[in-house]
């Protein structure tokens, strides 16, 4: 598999050059959604799109009574950030060496002419960086009728060496809290006449901090947005508007976070006789990992890159909406693939790069765990 991979090579490079020079932000993927779904058409695959969201899904192969799909998701979307003191779409989450992984996929299986026991399904979501592509592609019913799901993403060098790879990744669990105190503002030298927003958002902070939960999950809650007042500094604001940020690596403990907090947020609000409303924006689970997906892909790492290169599961406090697959379909068998690949200096970072060639190992990664998948259920 591997020669045919490096035959494979320019057009691979080729392909991750053209996704990672027209980046597209959260549910405005279009020209990204058309590009893959010529791609997939010219590789005869029946493709999927949608008229009210973005995103791409195909099939190859074909389902047989009592026969297995299996599918591979690659998240599609940019962030939105400050790059050289430009603000502009910039994949530096990796998403466009996760399009090209799963697009690779299907070009190496394709170019050794193998014939699938069964149905093989793609699936390119929108959206994974505002936390509800996951959810929008559940709701379309696009996992319903698969057996196993594969995710892949690229690992930083803080976690995993270059040529190394984790047969999962155990994301934690995060959500954001959007928050509004309404009330008249007051004069500087008055302020018994009204109630400072800003007060009402501080004592929030201190509440926060009484939190106590099971001490040996990791967890946090934090204000990362605060905006009040104007342009007169003689004015003391009667209104504000906040942004709360809960992560828990357990679904339990997170589900007991957002509970604390929204009992400080009603405490608050009667505390000091304010108008408070809130909404839980955002909201991705922690990870729940099949064990026989996980196995099975931990044997195409250790085919592809050795058994001294296997890495144990990654624990990371960072939130993937990969998650909502088996949060909401119970019955999926899945795990994501975290690949080592000298990713530098961080995810996210306007500046992030990795070693490209890497993408040839997360292409053959993830054609065995599929042809294992399908081999495995063949022999039962």
């Amino acid at each position: 598999m591997r020669t045919t991979i490096k035959q494979l090579q320019p057009a691979i490079f080729s392909l991750y050059e053209h996704l990672h020079r027209h980046p597209e932000v959260s549910w405005q993927e279009v020209e990204t959604t058309a590009y893959i779904a010529r791609f997939l058409q010219e590789r005869h695959c029946r493709v999927t799109t949608f008229d009210d969201v973005t995103g791409v899904v195909a099939e190859w192969g074909d389902l047989t009574p009592g026969g297995l799909t299996v599918g591979v998701r690659a998240d599609m979307d940019a962030l939105w950030q400050e790059v050289n003191g430009v603000f502009q779409a910039n994949h530096s989450c990796g998403h466009d060496a996760h399009m090209t992984m799963v697009l690779g996929v299907l070009m190496v299986l394709q170019a050794q002419n193998i014939q699938l026991p069964g149905r093989l399904k793609l699936i390119f979501q929108p959206a994974e960086e505002s936390g509800n592509g996951a959810l929008a592609m559940v709701k379309k019913q696009v996992v319903d009728d698969i057996d196993y799901l594969y995710g892949v993403h690229l690992r930083p060098v803080q976690e995993i060496p270059r040529g190394t790879a984790a047969s999962a990744i155990m994301h934690g669990a995060a959500g954001t809290i959007f928050g509004q105190i309404k009330g008249d503002d007051a004069h500087g030298a008055r302020p018994h006449l009204g109630v400072n927003a800003i007060e009402v958002a501080a004592a929030i902070v201190e509440q926060l901090k009484g939190i106590h939960l099971d001490p040996l999950v990791p967890y946090s809650v934090k204000m990362t947005q605060l905006s009040a007042g104007s342009k007169s500094s003689n004015i003391i604001p009667g209104s504000a508007q906040f942004h709360l940020d809960l992560r828990a690596q357990t679904n339990l403990v997170i589900d007991a976070l957002f509970s604390r907090v929204e009992h400080i947020l009603q405490h608050v609000a009667q505390l000091y006789e304010v108008d408070l409303s809130y909404d839980i924006t955002e909201r991705v689970y922690a990870a729940e990992v099949h064990e026989e997906a996980r196995q099975i892909m931990a044997e195409a790492i250790v085919q592809t890159l050795g058994a001294d290169r296997l890495e144990a599961p990654i624990q990371t406090p960072g939130a993937e909406d990969f998650h909502y697959y088996t949060k909401e379909r119970p019955h999926l068998r899945a795990t994501m693939l975290g690949l080592g690949c000298g990713l530098a200096p961080g995810l996210h970072h306007p500046q992030m790069t990795f070693d490209k060639e890497a993408l040839l190992d997360g292409i053959e990664i993830l054609a065995r765990t599929v042809l294992t998948t399908f081999e495995r259920h063949a022999g039962k």
